[in-house]
């Protein structure tokens, strides 16, 4: 298992501004055969759909899903923060 460094507080703003920058949510992800539906395997948005070359159904599923888990993650994170920052 790889063991990562903590996140900093300017790691967290980069990934704020990365989400910030993306087309707004929530994403879903159609899969032809998932679906069964005729057509392509995209990801849906409030904006242009998304079309991956070369990724599996599980990659589509974690990219589109990520527009909806980072937010959630970095709440999370802020909130346990200030739980820990009230402790000291």
């Amino acid at each position: 298992m790889t063991v990562l460094p903590p996140l900093t507080e300017e790691d967290i703003e980069a990934i704020k501004s990365r989400r910030d920058q993306a087309t707004p949510g929530p994403w879903k992800s159609f899969i032809e055969a998932r679906e069964k539906t005729s057509g392509s395997d995209f990801i849906q948005t409030e904006g242009e759909d998304i079309y991956l070359t070369g990724a599996t159904g599980a990659d589509q599923d974690f990219i589109a899903h990520a527009r909806q888990d980072i937010p959630r993650l970095i709440a999370e994170i802020e909130r346990l923060r200030s739980i820990s920052s009230l402790d000291r």
